[in-house]
């Protein structure tokens, strides 16, 4: 009887190129619209003249700096097979057995041979 191979699950196959650069893609531009509220919140804070202003500023400007190279970074990230799931491989390399039959040695001279 002939061994049939595994078939592949759905829920096993990868994402398709298309729809992870489009998730790629919102997740960008979710990041930068995120920038973009911090530019105008910090504007207004800076209008209605905040307390504790310098710390809101700084905040903002650390904030306005990380999220472009985070998002970058996300953006050029592939992602992961199964989100969430960290396979750990625990399979180790067997040991091979002796062989059965004897081995021929470099050192050791046929029968045949004459010193």
């Amino acid at each position: 009887m002939a061994r049939r191979e595994k078939a592949t699950s759905i829920t096993d196959a990868a994402m398709s190129l298309d729809e992870e650069r489009r998730y790629r893609t919102i997740r960008y531009v979710v990041m930068m619209s995120i920038r973009g509220l911090l530019v105008i919140v910090l504007g207004i804070l800076v209008m209605a003249e905040a307390p504790m202003l310098w710390l809101w500023l700084a905040l903002g400007i650390v904030g306005m700096a990380v999220l472009p190279w985070l998002a970058v970074l996300l953006a050029n990230d592939r992602l992961a097979r199964k989100p969430g799931v960290f396979t750990r491989h625990q399979r180790r390399a067997r040991t091979l057995e002796a062989p059965e039959h004897p081995m021929l040695d470099s050192e050791e001279r046929s029968p045949s041979e004459k010193p």
